[in-house]
């Protein structure tokens, strides 16, 4: 019995514009987790709240994580030109 090789490639799954999106989400996901580690006190005893509770680790952070897993999605369901 002879076997036929099938050189058929399966289509990509994702083209280059949705590498594009996904790679913008880890971005932004990342520059957010950095964001929201913020700054260390350069004295371990005093607890200093306007760093613990700035508005950068409050809600930019967060808002720039969401924005990340949003772009995420957009990259895995657009469909590939």
């Amino acid at each position: 019995m002879i076997e036929k090789k099938t050189t058929d490639k399966a289509p990509e799954l994702f083209g280059r514009e949705n590498y594009k999106w996904m790679i913008a989400g880890i971005i932004a996901i990342a520059l957010g987790m950095i964001l929201m580690a913020g700054g260390e006190s350069t004295n371990p005893g005093v607890f200093d709240q306007k760093s613990v509770y700035s508005t950068t680790r409050i809600t930019i952070a967060p808002l720039l994580i969401l924005i990340g897993l949003g772009l995420e999605v957009v990259g895995l369901f657009r469909k590939p030109r």
